[in-house]
């Protein structure tokens, strides 16, 4: 029966056992989309991305990422993990590469100490949010809001609805599994510029998140946004994410903000290999 190989990693750490888990599929070109979604059901982690050959002459490698229940565009610890992984396998060598997705090219950059810097798609930034009914799906109240900036959507390439809280109240958030919308609840701290988030996925088998990079991006296009980062110039930004779910997880970003818009933004991060092996490929499609 054929096999097909991967790796098993922990993204957003430098350290094993914590961080995000990520398992990476390679030479996965003879596989078809439900197959590729049945592996990833299999492996039953936040996401799973399968390394392909590039479409694009300007690509280094091209992905498709998946959780356990459906196909995204793209993510930000799958492209980090990935990126540093097939480093380490010696398919490139230390430097920069262009990640071929779903949302398009983007550039990764990767060092030999195992880290990597993606650099985020086009930003995007939503019209405020009444706040009730995100602190309600969060078993929150309106006294644990912590304002004036109101909730939004943003994100660079996959968006996310951002919730601002009072520290304390990250450790009594009570998700309802039956909200629709993807959620990172968060404390800003503007002497520091730090976050403490944690990231709910609504409708997924893994319903929390230790450390997601795309929320990581969008959370600077949101500050921008909100005027708790400069309008103008490159600004620096950390999440801590993950503690709740005792796997601690840090992300180091930046936002390129012009006239009062980010423009841009990027999320580094280290990577920790865990575990390698064959996995039987399913023998049907559908």
């Amino acid at each position: 029966m054929s096999t097909v190989a991967y790796e098993i990693v922990d993204v957003f750490t430098d350290r094993p056992f914590a961080g995000n888990p990520l398992a990476v599929v390679f030479d996965a070109a003879s596989l078809a989309t439900d197959q590729m979604q049945t592996i990833a059901r299999e492996f039953n982690l936040a996401e799973t991305i399968f390394v392909l050959p590039p479409r694009s002459a300007d690509a280094t490698y091209r992905v498709r990422i998946f959780t356990t229940e459906t196909e995204l565009p793209f993510a930000g610890h799958p492209s980090v993990g990935a990126a540093v992984t097939l480093m380490r396998r010696g398919v490139f060598p230390a430097g920069r590469v262009v990640q071929e997705c779903g949302a398009g090219l983007l550039p990764i950059e990767v060092t030999a100490a195992g880290s990597a810097t993606l650099t985020g798609g086009e930003p995007t930034l939503g019209d405020p949010l009444p706040p009730d009914r995100l602190l309600e799906v969060l078993g929150l109240t309106a006294s644990d809001h912590a304002g004036p900036a109101a909730p939004r959507s943003a994100g660079c390439g996959l968006a996310w609805a951002f919730l601002p809280v009072r520290r304390e109240a990250l450790s009594r958030v009570r998700f309802d599994l039956t909200a629709e919308t993807g959620v990172c609840v968060f404390a800003w701290s503007p002497e520091t510029r730090e976050a403490h988030a944690r990231v709910f996925v609504p409708g997924e088998a893994v319903w929390e998140d230790p450390a997601t990079g795309s929320a990581a991006l969008g959370l600077g296009v949101w500050l921008v946004g909100a005027g708790l980062l400069p309008g103008d110039g490159v600004s620096s930004y950390r999440v801590h994410q993950g503690h709740e779910m005792k796997r601690p997880s840090l992300l180091d970003c930046t936002v390129t903000a012009v006239a009062g818009a980010a423009k841009s933004a990027t999320v580094a991060g280290h990577v920790c290999p865990i575990a390698r092996g064959e996995m039987t490929i399913p023998p049907f499609v559908g």
